[in-house]
C-alpha cells in the first residue's frame, strides 16, 4: 500500500470551501442573484422623480407642437389648393403666368433667405440623422427652417406646383424634436439626436395623414434603414400624441376616405393582378426614382448649365411647363393629385390614360426646380394612374374590383419609388381603410420593391441625403470662415 501524498490534506478542513462541512456552507435561500440585487436597487429609487417627469413633459410638449404644426400645415395646404382651383376655374390661361412667377419666387426666396428648405425635406432629415456634427444639423433642422418650409410649400401649392406636404411634415416634426438637443443646459438630456429626429419624422407622418402605424413604420424603415432601431419611448410617445392630436382636431378621418376596394375574382386572377401591379410598378417606380436621383446630381447640356447658373430662371421655365401641362390636361395635373385620386377611389371616376405620364412630368418639373415640396403624395396619384391603365388593358374586370386595382397600383409604385415596402402598404392601407386588402397589398409591395432594387440600387431619399449633407457642410464651413474673417479683421 502506497504512502499518502503529504501535499493532500488527510481529512477535510474548514479552511477550504471545497471540503467545508455542509453546515458551514451558506444557505441557498440567502444567496441573492445579481438580477435580484438589481431589482432591490430599482425599488430603492424614489417613486417620484422631478427630473424624469420634466424630461417626459418636454418630450410630450415637443411632440404636440410638431403635431400641431403638421395639422395646421395640412389645413393650409387644402386652402392653398382650393384658392388655386378658384383662380383658374374660369380663367385657365392665367396659370401660364401664375406658375412661372410662383416657381421663380419660391426658388429665389429659398436660395436667398431659406437655404436648407429645398425639395422634399426627407433627405435633409436623413442627412441630419447621419451627421455627427451638431452645427451641421442646424443647417438641416431648425425651427426657422420648419416655419419657412411651411410658408414656401404653401406658396408652391398656391401656384399649382405638383408637390406634397408629407416630406415637409417630416422635416418639420424632426426640427421641433431636434430643438430639444440644442439647449442641454435648459432642457437637460432628453435623448440622443438620432432617436429624437426619427421620433419627430414619425410624428410628422402620423399627424399629416392620420396614419400612426405608418408613422412608426416610416421611423423604423426609412429613418433607421442602415442602423438598428431601438424600441424607445420617444418614438412611440411622439407618434401616439401626434395621432391623438390629429384625431382630436381633424376627427377620425381617412385621407382618401373609405374606399370599397375588394377583390371578388378567383385566386388565379388575383395573383395575376398583384403580379401586374408589382412588376409594372417596380419598373416604373424604380425608373422614376433613378431619374430623380440623376436630376439631383445635375442635368445635361444647356439645360444643366441654365439650372446651375440661373436657377431662378430655370425654376420659372419649370413653372411654365407645369402651367402648359395643366392647361392641356384640363387642370388635373395641378397640386398633389388628391382630388383626382379620391374621386377615382370613392366615385369610380375614370382617370385618363395619359394621367400617369402627365403627373410624372409635373412632379419632375417641381423636383428639378428645387422648390420646397415633397413627392410622396403625388406618387400615390401616379400609382392610381398606373392602376387605371391596368384596368383599361383588362376590360373584363368587374366594376367592384377596379377600385382594388387602383389601390394596388398606388402601393406598387410608391413601394418601388421609395424602396420602403412595409411603410408603403401600411400607409395606403390606413389612408383607404382597406384592411381586407392586406395580403394583396403586401405582395404587391414586396414584388415592386424587389424589381425596383434591380433598377435603382440606392433608395431615393438616401441617395438624395448625401448631396443634402454635403451642401449643409459647405454652408457651415462658409459661415465659420466668414466669422473667422470678421474676427481677424477686428
Amino acid at each position: 500500500m502506497s504512502a499518502p501524498d503529504p501535499n493532500l490534506p488527510s481529512h477535510p478542513t474548514t479552511d477550504s470551501a471545497e471540503y467545508a462541512p455542509v453546515s458551514d456552507l451558506p444557505d441557498k435561500k440567502n444567496i441573492r442573484s445579481p438580477r435580484r440585487r438589481m431589482n432591490s436597487v430599482r425599488y430603492m429609487l424614489p417613486l417620484f422623480s422631478p427630473r424624469r417627469l420634466r424630461k417626459h413633459l418636454l418630450l410630450m410638449g415637443a411632440a404636440l407642437i410638431a403635431a400641431m404644426l403638421a395639422i395646421l400645415f395640412a389645413r393650409g395646404a387644402d386652402g392653398a389648393i382650393e384658392i388655386h382651383r378658384i383662380l383658374i376655374e374660369d380663367r385657365a390661361w392665367i396659370a401660364l403666368f401664375i406658375a412661372p412667377a410662383g416657381f421663380a419666387a419660391m426658388a429665389w426666396l429659398m436660395l436667398r433667405f431659406f437655404p436648407g428648405t429645398e425639395g422634399s425635406g426627407i433627405p435633409q432629415t436623413i442627412a441630419a440623422s447621419l451627421s455627427d456634427e451638431p452645427k451641421t444639423r442646424r443647417h438641416l433642422l431648425s425651427i426657422r427652417i420648419a416655419l419657412s418650409k411651411i410658408f414656401l410649400t404653401l406658396g408652391g401649392l398656391l401656384v399649382g406646383a405638383s408637390i406634397g406636404r408629407e416630406g415637409p411634415s417630416v422635416q418639420i416634426g424632426a426640427s421641433v424634436m431636434h430643438t430639444l438637443t440644442r439647449f442641454p443646459r435648459f432642457f437637460g438630456h432628453i435623448g440622443s439626436s438620432r432617436d429624437l429626429i426619427a421620433a419627430g419624422a414619425g410624428a410628422g407622418i402620423a399627424a399629416a395623414f392620420n396614419t400612426p402605424l405608418g408613422g412608426i413604420m416610416f421611423a423604423i424603415e426609412e429613418m433607421c434603414r442602415y442602423r438598428t432601431f431601438r424600441t424607445n419611448g420617444a418614438t412611440l410617445t411622439s407618434v401616439i400624441l401626434a395621432g391623438l392630436a390629429s384625431l382630436a382636431i381633424l376627427g377620425n378621418y381617412h385621407y382618401f376616405g373609405r374606399a370599397a376596394a375588394t377583390l371578388t375574382l378567383g385566386w388565379s386572377d388575383i395573383v395575376w393582378l398583384v403580379l401586374a401591379a408589382g412588376v409594372i410598378g417596380g419598373f416604373l417606380g424604380g425608373g422614376f426614382s433613378r431619374l430623380l436621383i440623376a436630376s439631383a446630381h445635375g442635368l445635361p447640356g444647356n439645360i444643366g448649365k441654365l439650372a446651375r447658373d440661373r436657377p431662378v430662371v430655370f425654376a420659372a421655365c419649370c413653372g411654365l411647363g407645369t402651367g402648359i401641362l395643366g392647361l392641356l390636361s384640363g387642370g388635373i395635373t395641378y397640386g398633389t393629385g388628391y382630388a383626382e385620386t379620391h374621386a377615382a377611389l370613392e366615385s369610380n371616376k375614370q382617370l385618363p390614360l395619359y394621367f400617369m405620364l402627365a403627373k410624372m412630368a409635373v412632379i419632375w418639373l417641381a423636383f428639378a426646380s428645387r422648390i420646397p415640396g415633397g413627392v410622396f403624395a403625388p406618387a400615390l396619384a401616379v400609382g392610381a394612374g398606373m392602376g387605371a391603365i391596368i384596368i383599361a388593358l383588362l376590360p373584363e374586370i368587374p366594376v367592384g374590383d377596379q377600385t382594388a386595382i387602383l389601390v394596388l397600383g398606388m402601393v406598387g409604385f410608391l413601394a418601388a419609388m421609395t424602396q420602403s415596402p412595409i411603410t408603403s402598404f401600411v400607409i395606403v392601407m390606413e389612408m383607404t381603410a382597406n384592411h381586407e386588402m392586406l395580403l394583396p397589398l403586401m405582395a404587391a409591395a414586396v414584388i415592386a420593391h424587389g424589381i425596383s432594387r434591380s433598377v435603382c440600387h440606392v433608395p431615393l431619399y438616401h441617395a438624395l441625403a448625401t448631396p443634402a449633407l454635403y451642401r449643409a457642410e459647405r454652408r457651415r464651413q462658409t459661415q465659420e470662415n466668414a466669422k473667422g474673417g470678421d474676427t481677424h479683421s477686428m
